[in-house]
């Protein structure tokens, strides 16, 4: 994949991160997660690369945002993008319920893409979205 793709990809990721922040912070979390809901699978395909590409443009990125980036943000941006090229992503927000605890990740075809896959295994499934 070349340079300028990868480049792009982090521009388009930062922009979500962004964008998550905007929409949660006017509208809320119910906007967020029907923006995930509407971004519908664009050209479907099955590539493992560009699924890692994907999701290394997002945590580049997140390095380049002047304030933390969360999981639900990394999720976010994410599970948009993977789904803009073609990759049937999942949002999933799990928790533990004592002590609290909650993470976001994403999933493609059952299997963790964004994160340790540790976490689907020791959380319950809140949402998939």
């Amino acid at each position: 994949m070349s340079r300028s793709l990868k480049m792009g990809l982090v521009a388009r990721a930062l922009w979500h991160i962004v964008r998550y922040d905007l929409i949660n912070g006017a509208f809320g979390f119910k906007r967020v997660h029907r923006t995930v809901l509407k971004q519908k699978v664009q050209n479907p395909q099955e590539s493992a690369e560009l699924q890692a590409v994907i999701c290394d443009a997002v945590a580049i990125a997140s390095c380049f945002y002047w304030r933390p980036v969360l999981c639900l943000q990394r999720s976010f941006a994410a599970t948009v993008l993977l789904r803009k090229y073609g990759i049937d992503a999942s949002l999933v927000i799990g928790y533990r319920p004592a002590p609290f605890f909650s993470h976001a990740w994403v999933e493609v075809n059952d299997r963790v893409v964004n994160d340790s896959p540790a976490y689907k295994e020791r959380l319950q499934v809140l949402c998939t979205v």
